[in-house]
């Protein structure tokens, strides 16, 4: 359904952020990430000056290096456009987060290594969308790749949790489908022995 007419505005600020997922060939996996945040006006920076309508008032950048359990073997960021000289500094904390591991309940341990005082508000914000890039970057490939080789699927139920959204409510047709097709790629390997 489309959103509703609205009513006559002027826009003020544009915020883009991207993340791209990738197959390291060390088997590893990058997700990165980039958050820019504008104006439509001037404003003033107290380490830039004046910044013109357009100009960044944030451009950072962060990756995670992951394994396939999707375990954080690395993780970095640079900040390379803030409104405050401090505010670069807080992207070395990002490195913290090296050794967690995504799945239910993460943000909760993100939070308690980065996050509050000494994290950036920015960076953290872009932990979320990049852990579902993990997923949707990883678990996708390596099910393609064991369909590819004629092999039963790890299993999707690797990913994302059941009664984790909408769609993947534990009573709705979407598990239903996805424990139906488990079942049957077990029991397709087991008739295969």
């Amino acid at each position: 359904m489309p959103l509703s007419p609205s009513a006559p505005r002027r826009h003020i600020h544009t915020r883009r952020i991207e993340c791209r997922g990738y197959l390291r060939e060390d088997g590893l996996w990058d997700v990165d990430a980039w958050i820019e945040d504008t104006k439509t006006y001037p404003f003033e920076s107290e380490l830039r000056g004046t910044v013109e309508a357009g100009g960044q008032v944030h451009d950072m950048v962060a990756r995670l290096t992951l394994d396939d359990r999707l375990l954080i073997h690395a993780a970095e960021a640079e900040s390379r456009a803030t409104p405050y000289r401090i505010c670069p500094a807080a992207a070395a904390g990002f490195s913290q987060l090296a050794g967690l591991r995504i799945r239910p309940g993460w943000m909760r341990e993100v939070g308690k290594v980065y996050g509050g005082r000494e994290a950036c508000t920015h960076l953290f914000e872009l932990i979320r969308p990049m852990a579902t890039v993990a997923f949707q970057t990883i678990y996708p490939w390596r099910e393609r790749e064991a369909q590819l080789a004629g092999r039963p699927a790890a299993g999707r139920f690797a990913g994302p949790p059941v009664d984790s959204c909408y769609a993947y409510a534990s009573d709705r047709e979407v598990v239903a489908k996805l424990r139906a097709d488990q079942a049957l790629g077990c029991s397709t390997a087991a008739s295969r022995k």
